[in-house]
């Protein structure tokens, strides 16, 4: 099992209904593969840098997970498929990723913060 974190931009024409099934639709499919969610994150509606299919705002979804390495390929065909994606991307994490995401999660400082000066 592989870590992954991927990022969804949803169409912002979702309903708050909608977009919760799109939400479990991904997770139910990861955990079809006995895979298990770690974080998920909805960022909400976010402006774009550049217009997508003629929108210029976005439903942001993060998602951390573990799965098998064969999975990915599977999952981003569902997205491609998928009209309310407007776009995504799914990294794999390496060990340092995990560890600071963990850290991140739990209020732990990373280190990248810098010292203000009294």
């Amino acid at each position: 099992m592989n870590n992954y974190e991927m990022m969804v931009i949803f169409t912002p024409v979702l309903s708050d209904e909608e977009f919760k099934t799109a939400q479990k639709k991904y997770a139910s499919l990861v955990q079809s593969v006995k895979g298990e969610i770690i974080h998920d994150n909805p960022w909400g509606l976010k402006s774009l840098a550049y217009p997508i299919q003629k929108k210029t705002t976005g439903i942001y979804w993060v998602m951390e997970f573990t799965a098998p390495s064969d999975f990915i390929e599977k999952l981003n065909i569902q997205l491609l498929r998928d009209e309310s994606v407007l776009r995504h991307l799914t990294t794999k994490l390496d060990k340092y990723a995990v560890e600071y995401n963990w850290k991140k999660k739990s209020g732990v400082r990373t280190g990248t913060y810098k010292e203000m000066e009294a």
